[in-house]
């Protein structure tokens, strides 16, 4: 009895899908469109987000060190330094390194710095890197507090760039998803109303016979998460389609190779696209169905 009943249901609900092909187009059409945008955003939050985590692995705050410091005393800066609430990793490069290292910078005007070997005037540093970039200012501040530091080095400026970018990301994703979701539940209540207000005669008489609001009701809830899961696999596969070609041409470009970044792979954002999908469209097909038929339950 219960399979039947819900056999019923479900059906009732896929044949209110078909019979208002009109109506239940718009209301397709306005699904896609909000998740089509809001998955643009949350693209773009994503690759924000994952350019920030990139620089900040590999982002380095460089710490000199005084010429004349000993060896113990650099060993005890580079000990206190990994104390500190902050800090990723601390690197040592000697003043040996650093010769080699500018070496490879000047390339075929190495012989620039012959005889910096005997009288070698770059300094011992540390590189430090962080676990959360906007600790970065204070890290900073109580390094240079540290006896025998020379200079602090870092790129602040574009680090609180990035930050800010993704923050403001992160706002407008929100603020233009909640605009569309309140859009949709909207035009998805006032489709399946037409299809209610059809049947509201059927529906009076269901009530004085006695069927519950839940039996009345879930038919026109089935038909809004039908819209609202058919709009989420449309609109996957369309921006999953484009973004992948977007992202493939970008790679091979030569500022994405200078700057030596990948965008991440819709592969590794699907699971969570699927399931913020899935999320909008039952949600707001069920919010919309539930809507509509207030009027009409009230008998």
């Amino acid at each position: 009895m219960k399979y039947n009943i819900f056999s019923y249901l479900i059906g009732e609900g896929f044949r209110n899908v078909f019979k208002n092909k009109k109506s239940t187009a718009a209301s397709l059409m306005i699904m896609c469109a909000t998740m089509i945008i809001f998955g643009i955003f949350f693209i773009i939050g994503e690759n924000i987000n994952y350019f920030v985590a990139e620089i900040e692995s590999a982002q380095g705050i460089q710490v000199y060190i005084n010429n004349d410091a000993t060896d113990e005393e650099i060993k005890e800066i580079g000990e206190r330094i990994r104390s500190l609430n902050g800090v990723n990793t601390v690197d040592f490069v000697s003043k040996e390194a650093a010769l080699n290292q500018m070496k490879e910078k000047f390339k075929e005007k190495e012989y620039l710095l012959e005889g910096y070997e005997e009288n070698n005037i770059f300094p011992a540093s540390y590189v430090v890197t962080l676990t959360d970039l906007t600790l970065s200012s204070q890290v900073q501040s109580e390094i240079s507090q540290i006896d025998n530091i020379k200079k602090i080095t870092s790129r602040d400026e574009t680090v609180s760039t990035l930050i800010d970018l993704a923050n403001g990301v992160k706002i407008v994703t929100g603020v233009i998803l909640a605009l569309l979701i309140i859009i949709s539940i909207f035009i998805i209540a006032n489709t399946i109303k037409l299809t209610v207000h059809a049947r509201r005669k059927e529906i009076s008489i269901m009530k004085y016979v006695g069927a519950t609001n839940g039996f009345i009701r879930w038919p026109f809830v089935v038909e809004g998460i039908f819209i609202g899961i058919l709009a989420g696999i449309l609109s996957l596969g369309l921006v999953g389609g484009v973004y992948s070609i977007i992202a493939e041409r970008m790679v091979n470009t030569e500022f994405m190779q200078v700057i030596g970044m990948s965008l991440v792979s819709f592969s590794d954002m699907f699971s969570l696209i699927v399931i913020v999908y899935l999320i909008l469209g039952i949600g707001i097909g069920v919010l919309g169905s539930m809507i509509s038929m207030r009027k009409y339950l009230k008998v």
